[in-house]
């Protein structure tokens, strides 16, 4: 068959094939043409899931008659200068929005500049094209988009529920309103309840958006490695979702859902978290423009790093250390649940007045008594140990425990005279006042109680020094009598030995042998008999997908976790008022305390004046 050239509407409709993917796609393309705008103030209005309608109106710079024109025609842009596809500094730039759209769906344009005497108005129907005419607009630009895919029915079936596809047209106005926090964006419609979010500072905006529950439950991220910054909110492992949807990454003030950045968080939460748990996140990536390939997709969802190893080692060491220096932290979720459980039936839900959150107050990791220690040979730097005050003495007391009775099923307090321990009662976990059911620790501070969990408390203890035991004593190895050779793909083969360094730190020393072959000469003892041919296969997946090679470190981490587990105190164990309180000095100085090994909860924190609301004393 004989090659020819495709017409040009059959060409904007494949391009508007990818760059318009379902109605979301429109409004976040016009949003961004609006913030590229300078726009302040933007609203949205949709109909039928953005099927029937979708109206984008801002009160940016608008466009002149002659810029009009040019809008609706392919690969027109004001946002490149000079050409230069590496110096990008909006959030639009390929210049093929605007022509997709009208290539498949009503597009109406109306525009006034403030250079002009009037605005002016143009439509583009299924990729035709009428003149420009006089419109009546005070300022900014509003275009309004019809019948989206009435010129390709077959997309148009594929499309969800008009309520599935506003829901994702709300997620991307959320998105984009979180990553320009000054800017006031309306949502309104027929389809849906209308959502405001007016001009605010970025911490009050991720409030306005995600919820005061988040912001309650998270900690401030602020640090910058080689020219690259990172900033925003982590949320507290024990906060934790069934899905990634409240997961919010931006670059340079761009959405994205890139795979290096969401695998980054998920070693950052690496041992905090239950497989089948998810943390809930809002963090901003800034760097120099050449450093990041925006370019990647006409969707613009996707972006590269020039030095890829840098963000993700910023991003995990960044969240893991600042999840560390927050110390013993209890989510306000559990409490509310604990009090609600408490509430007598039948009662109404108590109203609790608003208590500004405290996650935005600054931590100077200079003085925090968490900061890293110096690196160590053989550690892993994504998971250095955090230097902290040694331990209360916890161990010594577990040392003189006997064998005690069946735990009783009543609750009382400890048979053990406690003592007043007014000093104890200021410290983060106060002090130790009984132990319940042989399985929780009851403590009293200055403005509340503390239940614990024993077992959960301590299997974190116990897990973080095994951590820093592997951490600064090394790896030990087990040297194969015969070594096990591996068969592998080349390229997997030269991913591998790139890596031989890092993979020996972890215990696993492995040798080029022939062109298609490694030799595993050593593996970590702590693992004792493993499927090396298995292992080998995983890490060289594992590093195809820029996982880096995590997953000696991840069974390494799983088998101390088990034996953290198996050697903890167990429930059910009575405990001298003394290794009560040894185990709660102990939670304030071990990071990460606030959750065990399968980020369950390991305290819940009630205040005093939600006990007082609870008992009606106000």
């Amino acid at each position: 068959m004989a090659i020819k050239k495709l017409s040009d509407a059959v060409v904007n409709r494949i391009a508007a094939g990818e760059v318009v993917e379902r109605p979301a796609s429109v409004v976040k393309e016009l949003v961004e043409n609006a913030l590229d705008a300078g726009a302040r103030r933007i609203e949205v209005v949709t109909a039928g899931g953005g099927k029937s309608l979708i109206r984008v109106s801002d009160d940016g710079r608008g466009m002149t008659r002659a810029d009009l024109e040019l809008a609706v025609e392919r690969h027109c842009t004001s946002k490149l200068t000079e050409d230069d596809l590496l110096d990008i500094r909006t959030l639009g730039f390929r210049g093929e929005a605007l022509p997709s759209i009208g290539a498949i769906a009503e597009l109406t344009i109306a525009s006034r500049h403030k250079d002009e005497p009037h605005g002016w108005e143009i439509a583009v129907a299924g990729g035709r094209l009428t003149a420009p005419k006089p419109a009546a607009l005070t300022a900014g630009t509003r275009v309004e988009v019809k019948e989206l895919f009435f010129a390709t029915p077959a997309r148009l079936k594929f499309l969800k529920s008009d309520r599935a596809e506003a829901t994702a047209i709300t997620d991307a106005v959320r998105r984009l309103a979180l990553a320009h926090p000054a800017i006031r964006f309306s949502l309104t419609g027929s389809d849906r309840s209308a959502l405001d979010f007016p001009g605010a500072t970025r911490g009050e905006r991720i409030s306005q958006v995600i919820g005061r529950e988040f912001v309650s439950n998270a900690i401030p991220i602020e640090a910058e490695r080689e020219g690259v910054r990172l900033s925003g909110l982590a949320g507290l492992p024990t906060y934790n979702r069934a899905n990634t949807l409240q997961q919010f990454f931006f670059v340079n003030g761009r959405p994205v859902r890139d795979k290096l950045l969401l695998g980054a968080l998920k070693g950052a939460y690496r041992d905090l978290l239950a497989r089948s748990r998810h943390p809930a996140v809002a963090l901003f990536v800034d760097l120099d423009p050449h450093e990041v390939d925006v370019n990647v997709h006409p969707t613009k969802a996707d972006v590269r790093f020039r030095d890829p190893g840098l963000v993700r080692g910023l991003v995990v060491g960044a969240v893991r250390q600042a999840l560390g220096a927050s110390g013993p932290r209890a989510t306000t979720t559990g409490a509310a649940r604990t009090l609600e459980a408490l509430r007598p039936r039948g009662a109404p839900p108590p109203r609790a007045p608003h208590r500004p959150a405290t996650a935005w107050q600054s931590t100077d990791w200079r003085t925090s008594p968490y900061r890293p220690v110096a690196p160590v040979a053989g550690a892993d730097t994504e998971t250095l140990p955090l230097e902290r005050p040694a331990p209360g003495g916890f161990a010594e007391e577990q040392a003189g425990f006997a064998d005690f009775a069946a735990p009783s099923a009543d609750a009382r307090g400890h048979d053990e005279a406690l003592g007043d321990s007014v000093d104890d009662m200021a410290l983060p976990l106060g002090a130790a006042r009984a132990q319940l059911h042989e399985t929780y620790i009851v403590a009293q501070t200055d403005d509340g109680i503390v239940i614990v969990d024993q077992h959960a408390a301590h299997e974190r203890l116990v897990y973080e020094r095994l951590k820093t035991a592997l951490a600064t004593k090394g790896v030990a190895r087990q040297i194969l009598l015969i070594p096990e050779v591996v068969d592998l793909p080349e390229e997997d083969i030269s991913r591998l030995l790139d890596r031989a360094e890092e993979l020996a730190e972890t215990g696993l020393v492995v040798e080029a042998f022939g062109p298609g072959a490694v030799a595993v000469r050593e593996t970590p003892s702590m693992m004792g008999e493993i499927d090396i041919r298995g292992l080998v296969t995983d890490l060289a997946d594992d590093l195809a997908e820029w996982e880096a090679s995590t997953r000696v470190r991840d069974r390494l981490d799983h088998i101390a976790a088990t034996m953290a587990c198996h050697g903890s105190v167990r429930a059910g164990r009575r405990l001298k008022a003394a290794e009560m309180n040894a185990l709660l000095r102990d939670m304030e100085a071990t990071p990460n305390s606030g959750q065990c090994n399968h980020g369950r909860p390991t305290f819940v924190e009630l205040k005093l004046s939600d006990i007082e609301r609870l008992f009606g004393r106000k």
